[in-house]
């Protein structure tokens, strides 16, 4: 199992980093249509924090996270003409997690345990970006406090490290920054 294939397949979606039915789906070699029928059988193991239905709003939303500028070029989203019939579902981590009490095959346990160990290295990467971007700002403003001059030279380094600080992942906006590309 691939972890970029896990990564690739997890979204940020209503706050939260979720999967999607088909791309579990595909993970775990069963059709989506199985997939859902398994969890319907099992509703009650899946309340809406591990598990929720997509509304329209949100797959316009996901698919600014997909690198396409066809909207309709990713199939497993589209709901009409000839595609699917029904929003897909969003799976959170802990639905992910009870996905292994449902799908029971060798090839769903395994590529469950793979999919939480990818969930967890997400969680320590953001947690140490967010330590990182943290104590960056705290050397900034014990500088500037303690710094009797504020030379010119000072305020472009930096200028040059705040960019490299990512903002907290509320702030996050989606799209380009127009400055990123004008030189």
């Amino acid at each position: 199992m691939n972890d970029e294939l896990i990564e690739s397949s997890i979204y940020i979606l209503r706050g939260q980093r979720v999967m999607l039915d088909s791309d579990l789906s595909k993970l775990y070699g069963v059709r989506t249509k199985v997939l859902n029928q398994a969890v319907k059988r099992n509703r009650e193991r899946f309340p809406d924090d591990f598990m929720f239905q997509l509304e329209e709003d949100d797959l316009v939303f996901l698919r600014s996270q997909f690198v396409t500028s066809n909207p309709n070029s990713n199939k497993e989203l589209k709901t009409k003409q000839g595609g699917r019939r029904y929003l897909p579902y969003a799976f959170t981590e802990q639905g992910v997690a009870m996905l292994s009490s449902v799908l029971r095959s060798p090839q769903a346990i395994a590529v469950n345990i793979e999919i939480m160990r990818t969930f967890i290295k997400m969680r320590r990467v953001m947690a140490s970006t967010e330590k990182l971007s943290k104590e960056l700002r705290e050397i900034k403003s014990f500088l500037l406090k303690n710094s009797r001059e504020t030379s010119v030279e000072f305020k472009k380094i930096w200028a040059a490290i705040e960019a490299l600080i990512p903002p907290p992942e509320s702030e996050r906006k989606i799209g380009f920054r127009l400055n990123d590309y004008t030189n």
